[in-house]
């Protein structure tokens, strides 16, 4: 075994690749195990959610009281942490060890302190703020909603607390941590709403929220603490501070933009009918699963690539790989925006028509589905050509185009509002999005000197004539006339086989056109974990509402 020899009496011996190669493994596959469980338990405390309260006002209430707490983590989080990151791991690339930890010393004491008097101030003066939020909300849900609403305000503090945490955690390579954190939350909250409904009602799913964040936070402390650099310090004169005021500018106004386009829909939703809220909820939770899975773990493999290539002016370099990314992109969610579209009803009704949830708020979820999911697409592109961006070190454009994208929204919304109600919300968002990633992929193009317009189209026409065969089998499917007996069984396995047929003739076509993303869409998946990439902070959904 090589040994090194320090001094004459002090020897380090390499652990042997074998065993650095089974940690490794090892490592790799618990993070695909927590990030899986992380989805999973996510949608199934959606599930759980639409098992008690359906789309019932109460779970209304509820998703308008979430709004402020889940705008705050957007900004804090996604913000701050983007910009902490970077200036952090300058200082640790340098040896500055000791720099770095008082710069994230400081960074957490001020963050603590300044959340902790935003959540007093949330919670003292939510009867003045809720009202606008909910303005269409009757008097007796206005008040439940501002109750509802200081309950949650403490939980900003944990749950941004949790992101840096997370950072700190990524820096210094312990991933297991960090990816428990979706698996702690979600599972809290699963626990109290199926433990405590009978007896609290909507209130086992708030107290449930605010527990499960406090958890994610309290899974990351002991990792933490063992690094032994915390300290409760404030350092106002470090230099590190002012850089990442410099970069937290622009960042602060991209994410608040953002968060607006939900404050606007909770805000036009709260004058519609009971349910709808709920109902807009559902829909984009299930148009935004395959995104979470797929175009997440895409954008962060190909991060680094972008950024390296940029770094040596390798420009045609950066080109190839936006292209391969937005390639990736359409393999995915063309047939994903197919498959929500004809099969909105019965996947609605199989994933979650029991309980509280009857079959008028199907009907109701399933008739938004389609007008949520024709944006996915860019939904998934904004992602990788958000990335392309700052890894071109570009950011006053992408701020530019998001403030844009919001106010476009909101346009679109007071036009469609009154005809096609929550309909008419959740097309604003898809075009608006829509818009937002064509004018990203023109500066895209000009950051990188042209894109291989070619090789986009001639990707993207294969992939729909794969949908459209797929869409025709579902077609054929449905046809027949085939209904599963009213069990959850029953609907799971008759959707499950729908869905396996569908994808049998999509992959059938796509071998038989030669579609090369095929095997590339599931290297690129296994990559992220094998290098132990974990999602950017602000491509994680707030864990809220």
């Amino acid at each position: 075994m090589e040994r090194i020899r320090l001094s004459s009496h002090l020897r380090v011996v390499p652990q042997p690749r074998s065993r650095r190669r089974v940690s490794i493994a090892a490592s790799t596959l618990f993070i695909m195990g927590a990030t899986f469980s992380s989805t999973l338990l996510g949608f199934l405390r959606e599930v759980v959610s639409a098992r008690y309260y359906g789309t019932r006002w109460e779970m209304d209430t509820f998703l308008a009281a979430a709004t402020i707490p889940t705008i705050l983590f957007g900004v804090f989080n996604g913000a701050l942490v983007s910009a902490l990151v970077p200036t952090f791991s300058e200082y640790l690339a340098h040896h500055k060890e000791e720099e770095a930890w008082r710069l994230a010393n400081t960074v957490l004491n001020l963050l603590a302190i300044v959340l902790t008097t935003c959540a007093i101030v949330g919670y003292f003066t939510a009867r003045w703020y809720v009202p606008i939020i909910a303005h269409g909300f009757p008097a007796p849900q206005m008040n439940v909603a501002v109750r509802m609403t200081r309950w949650l305000m403490p939980s900003i503090v944990a749950v941004s607390l949790s992101g840096v945490l997370s950072a700190m955690l990524n820096a210094y390579h312990r991933f297991r941590a960090a990816a428990l954190v979706g698996v702690a939350v979600n599972t809290v909250t699963i626990l109290c709403v199926v433990l405590l409904a009978h007896s609290m009602g909507i209130y086992a799913l708030v107290l449930g929220t605010a527990l499960g964040l406090t958890a994610q936070m309290l899974v990351q402390l002991p990792s933490f603490l063992t690094i032994g650099r915390y300290r409760p310090t404030i350092d106002l004169h470090h230099p590190g501070l002012r850089k990442i005021w410099l970069l937290l500018g622009p960042i602060i106004v991209g994410s608040a933009a953002g968060q607006l386009a939900l404050f606007f829909d909770r805000f036009f939703a709260s004058t519609l009918a009971p349910g709808y809220i709920a109902g807009m909820n559902y829909a984009t939770k299930l148009v935004n699963f395959p995104q979470q899975i797929f175009a997440a773990a895409i954008a962060t493999v190909i991060f680094p690539l972008l950024a390296a290539q940029f770094a040596r002016e390798n420009r045609r370099g950066v080109a190839r790989s936006v292209v391969t990314g937005l390639r990736l992109v359409n393999f995915i969610t063309i047939p994903s925006v197919c498959a929500l579209v004809a099969l909105a009803h019965p996947m609605v009704q199989a994933l979650f028509e029991r309980g509280t949830f009857q079959a008028s708020a199907t009907d109701l979820t399933a008739s938004l589905l389609p007008y949520a999911a024709i944006g996915l697409i860019a939904l998934a592109a904004n992602v990788v050509l958000t990335r392309c961006c700052f890894a071109c070190r570009e950011t006053i454009w992408p701020v530019t185009i998001s403030v844009v994208t919001v106010v476009v929204n909101v346009l679109l919304s007071l036009v469609w509002l009154p005809t096609l109600g929550a309909r008419g919300l959740l097309l604003a968002n898809s075009l608006s999005q829509s818009m937002q990633a064509v004018l990203l992929l023109l500066v895209v193009a000009r950051l990188v000197s042209g894109i291989d317009w070619g090789a986009l189209l001639q990707s993207s026409g294969k992939v729909i004539i794969c949908s459209l065969a797929m869409l025709a089998a579902l077609g054929w499917i449905g046809a027949l006339g085939v209904t599963p007996e009213p069990t959850l069984a029953s609907r799971a396995w008759f959707l499950f086989g729908q869905i396996a047929i569908a994808a049998t003739v999509f992959v059938a076509i796509a071998r038989m056109l030669g579609v090369e993303e095929l095997n590339l869409a599931w290297r690129t998946i296994v990559a992220k974990f094998e290098r132990n990439l974990v999602s950017p902070p602000e491509n994680r959904e707030a864990p809220i509402a």
